[in-house]
C-alpha cells in the first residue's frame, strides 16, 4: 500500500510461536512493525526497524512488495529500496529482493483491489524494463494480468532473466491463462482475492487456476478473511501442500496488533481478526497479519499440522524462490 505511516492507537505485540526460529519466507510484504515500502520518504532506520521486527516475529526472508502506483514513484521507491538494502547488513540478510505487484493488472473493479485506478496500464516491454533498472537486478517476482499482457512479451521478457512470474488480479479465461503457463508464469498471487466478491457460479478465476494446480504454485493469504477457512481447507486439497504458499501481503499496521490507523489516504480500524478495511467497509485494503499468527490459524481452523504448516509458510516458498 502506498502513505505516509502513523499509528493512531497503542500497538499490541504479536504473539509467538513456540519455535525458536522458525524461518518463515514471505513472499508479500508491503510493510510491517509500522513501516511501510509503499511511500516515497522511507529512511534507513526505518527499514532496519521493519527487519527487526520481521525477524522477532520468525520471519528469516522476505520480499519487499511495491504495488501499482505512477510509473515514476515506483521506479523511485524500488531505487530508495535497493539503496537502502545496500547499506544495511540486516536488511541484505533478509530482504531477498522485491515483488512488484502491478501495475499491469486488470483495471476492472473488484479485479484491481486496492490498487489506484489511475495508475493501472496494460504491460509494456520498456516500462517493465523501466522497473526492472531501478530495483537494480533484485527483482525476484512480479505480478501481472496474462490478458493486459498483450503478446505475452512481458511475460517471456521476466521468464528468460529467471524472474518469476506471478498472475494476479486477473480475469483470464482459461485459454489465455493456459497461454502464459506456456510463456512463463508459474505462480497465482493470493488466490481467492484480487477478484470480485460476487463471480459467475462455474466459469470463474478461482476454477480457472486450481485446473491448472499441478503446473502452478499459488498462494493465499491464511487470516480466515480474505480467504474463509471452509473455502482455503477445500482449495488446499484441490492444490495440494506441494505447491501452495501462504503469504501474509502485510501492510504496515502488520506486526502491532488492533487498533486505529491511517495509512496514506486510508483511515483504517485493524480488529482481532487482524485485517484493514476500506473505512466504508466496501471492500479490504490488506492484511495486518503476522506469520505467527497465520500459522496458528492454518492449524487451529485450518486443519493443518505443525509441519504442514511450515510447509505453506517456509519451505515452500524458498523452493519456488529457488533457494532449496
Amino acid at each position: 500500500m502506498r502513505g505516509t505511516w502513523h499509528a493512531a492507537a497503542c500497538a499490541l505485540q504479536s504473539p509467538r510461536m513456540s519455535d525458536a526460529k522458525p524461518a518463515y519466507v514471505d513472499l508479500q510484504v508491503n510493510g510491517y512493525g509500522g513501516v511501510d515500502f509503499n511511500k516515497d520518504d522511507l529512511s534507513g532506520e526505518e527499514l532496519q526497524r521493519c527487519c527487526q521486527r520481521l525477524a522477532a516475529d520468525g520471519t528469516a526472508t522476505f520480499l519487499a512488495t511495491v504495488i501499482t502506483e505512477d510509473l515514476d514513484k515506483m521506479a523511485q521507491r524500488l531505487r530508495r529500496l535497493a539503496d537502502l538494502r545496500e547499506q544495511d547488513a540486516l536488511a541484505r540478510k533478509m530482504m531477498l529482493g522485491f515483488h512488484i505487484e502491478g501495475p499491469f493488472i486488470n483495471e476492472e473493479n473488484g479485479y484491481k483491489g486496492a490498487h489506484p485506478a489511475d495508475a493501472i496500464r496494460p504491460a509494456q516491454e520498456d516500462e517493465m524494463k523501466r522497473l526492472l533498472d531501478a530495483a537494480q537486478g533484485l527483482t525476484k517476482l512480479v505480478t501481472l494480468a496474462p490478458e493486459r499482457d498483450a503478446g505475452l512479451k512481458v511475460t517471456r521478457l521476466l521468464a528468460k532473466q529467471g524472474i518469476l512470474v506471478s498472475a494476479g488480479h486477473c480475469n483470464p479465461s482459461l485459454e489465455q491463462l493456459e497461454a502464459a503457463l506456456d510463456a512463463g508464469v508459474s505462480m497465482f498471487t493470493h488466490l481467492g482475492n484480487g477478484c470480485p466478491a460476487q463471480l459467475p457460479r462455474h466459469d470463474h478465476i478461482v476454477q480457472r487456476v486450481l485446473s491448472f494446480a499441478g503446473r502452478l504454485w499459488i498462494c493465499f493469504i491464511a487470516d480466515g478473511v480474505h480467504v474463509p477457512y471452509l473455502a482455503l481447507r477445500n482449495y488446499l486439497k484441490v492444490a495440494g501442500l506441494e505447491r501452495t504458499i501462504v503469504v501474509t501481503d502485510a501492510i504496515a499496521p502488520a506486526g502491532l496488533g488492533p487498533g486505529l490507523y491511517t495509512l496514506g489516504r486510508w483511515q483504517l480500524k485493524i480488529g482481532e481478526d487482524m485485517v484493514a478495511r476500506a473505512p466504508d467497509g466496501s471492500h479490504l485494503v490488506g492484511s495486518a497479519i503476522s506469520m505467527p499468527i497465520s500459522v496458528e490459524r492454518l492449524m487451529k481452523l485450518g486443519g493443518l499440522s505443525h509441519p504442514e504448516a511450515l510447509k505453506l509458510t517456509a519451505e515452500n516458498p524458498r523452493r519456488a524462490l529457488g533457494l532449496l
